[in-house]
């Protein structure tokens, strides 16, 4: 059982995201960090499944795509999080509450929306 969830921001998600959830002690990586800047939403999934990272993202309609495809195909993901385009202080805010009260399991496989 995993209890806490790691995040990857996607290119589209500000960086101050991930340094403001960091600054609250999650653990958090971002796309230009990991060197996949301009890669596909699909590559992006693919990497965050194998990282057993739940992936943070404003880009609903690519993601609810992908997701669909791989609950079709049986695949897994370790979670996908939606969030609206807001600021970078009120979307760690709303992941956090998010993080603070769903384990890593809990996430797996799922698309959230906050």
């Amino acid at each position: 059982m995993k209890l806490f969830a790691t995040l990857y921001t996607d290119e589209d998600v500000s960086v101050l995201v991930a340094t403001l959830l960091r600054s609250r002690g999650f653990n958090v990586t971002t796309s230009l960090e990991q060197g996949m800047l301009g890669k596909s939403d699909q590559d992006q999934l693919i990497y965050t499944a194998k990282s057993d990272r739940c992936l943070l993202t404003h880009n609903r309609v690519d993601f609810e795509q992908l997701h669909l495809q791989y609950i079709a195909k049986k695949q897994n993901h370790s979670g996908i999080i939606i969030v609206p385009q807001k600021s970078p202080h009120e979307i760690a805010q709303r992941v956090a509450i998010l993080l603070d009260t769903l384990t890593a399991d809990e996430i797996f496989n799922q698309l959230l929306y906050v």
